[in-house]
């Protein structure tokens, strides 16, 4: 029996887990951060690191588990974003930082460091891909 197809869950659920398990290599963060011109100051309290331990990491170091995880979080919602608006890393790169209303007027970027965070920033991009934004 595949526990896989007898699921809810995706197999792609199942290998994120087993990456955060393994754990990723610091390289991949500033890989990620590329996709919009994030720095590591405000990559830093995404992956629940200070600043200077994200500096003093090697290229091939890796992430503990809570850092693997959150970027491929950050990967997904920068994925999703670059859908909504249609590719373009700029717009995106902007919008993160911009406060929003629905958000109590703070930037996405800046909720970034929960997880549940994460949720909120995904809901807005997907009220905006459906044309629900108000």
């Amino acid at each position: 029996m595949d526990l896989v197809s007898d699921s809810n869950f995706s197999r792609d659920s199942f290998e994120m887990i087993q990456q955060v398990r393994l754990g990723l290599e610091r390289g991949k963060a500033d890989e990620v951060a590329r996709k919009i011109g994030l720095t590591d100051k405000e990559m830093a309290p995404i992956l629940n690191l200070s600043e200077r331990t994200l500096h003093r990491l090697r290229q091939d170091s890796l992430l503990d588990n809570n850092s693997s995880e959150r970027l491929l979080l950050l990967e997904q919602l920068l994925d999703h974003g670059l859908d909504v608006f249609d590719g373009r890393a700029d717009v995106l790169g902007r919008w993160l930082r911009i406060p929003l209303s629905e958000l109590h007027d703070q930037p996405p970027i800046h909720l970034l460091d929960t997880t549940t965070g994460f949720g909120m920033v995904h809901n807005v991009l997907g009220r905006i891909e459906h044309g629900i934004y108000a």
